[in-house]
């Protein structure tokens, strides 16, 4: 598995780097009253990227598609073993670790989202607006872990996995390589969340 193979499409990639900006920018500006219109901004394109991600899981190429998560806990507990070991077990899209931090994040990011959405309209006191920056912390403490598990398998691997996910390429059998990189979605998404942004 030396060659290296197209894995992520481009709407997926556009997707990652989007999901994590929004995040962090909203995150960032959630204490400030001045800031509270680039907070909202932050937040509805974050909202906008997930509700894509969500469509994405059942339309986008092989390694993008929901169905891809397809491992038992034994498949879990075997790569959190070969993690242990000091050799992570290569994988052409998502680890088996991947089955769990996805649906974790996305449902993290939902709940961020409709929480947040929920107290800007005003439809819950202050407990609604604690929950939101709860929910917001604990998605915070989950991408942190998130990124030293990346650090980590990206060590054990010997292969840059966040650069992966800007060229889109990985180590890989040539079988396990998607044929379409699909550009034209990855732009329509751009101008979509575009959108957003303009006055």
């Amino acid at each position: 598995m030396n060659d290296r193979i197209l894995v992520w499409d481009l709407p997926l990639r556009v997707f990652h780097w989007v999901l994590a900006a929004s995040f962090a920018g909203a995150f960032l500006t959630a204490e400030s009253e001045r800031l509270r219109d680039l907070h909202l901004l932050f937040g509805y394109t974050f909202a906008a990227a997930i509700a894509f991600r969500l469509v994405w899981g059942f339309v986008g190429t092989r390694h993008a598609r929901f169905s891809s998560l397809r491992f038992g806990l034994d498949d879990v507990r075997r790569y959190l073993v070969s993690l242990v070991k000091g050799r992570a077990e290569p994988h052409a899209g998502h680890s088996p670790v991947g089955m769990v931090m996805i649906p974790l994040l996305l449902g993290l990011g939902i709940t961020v989202a409709t929480s947040g959405w929920a107290v800007y309209s005003d439809l819950g006191g202050e407990w609604l607006e604690e929950a939101h920056e709860a929910a917001a912390g604990v998605m915070l403490a989950v991408v942190i872990g998130h990124v030293l598990g990346v650090a980590v398998v990206s060590a054990l691997q010997r292969e840059n996995l966040a650069l992966a996910l800007v060229t889109g390429r990985k180590r890989g059998a040539p079988a396990e390589a998607i044929r379409s990189a699909r550009p034209i979605a990855a732009i329509l998404l751009l101008v979509a969340l575009a959108g957003l942004w303009l006055p």
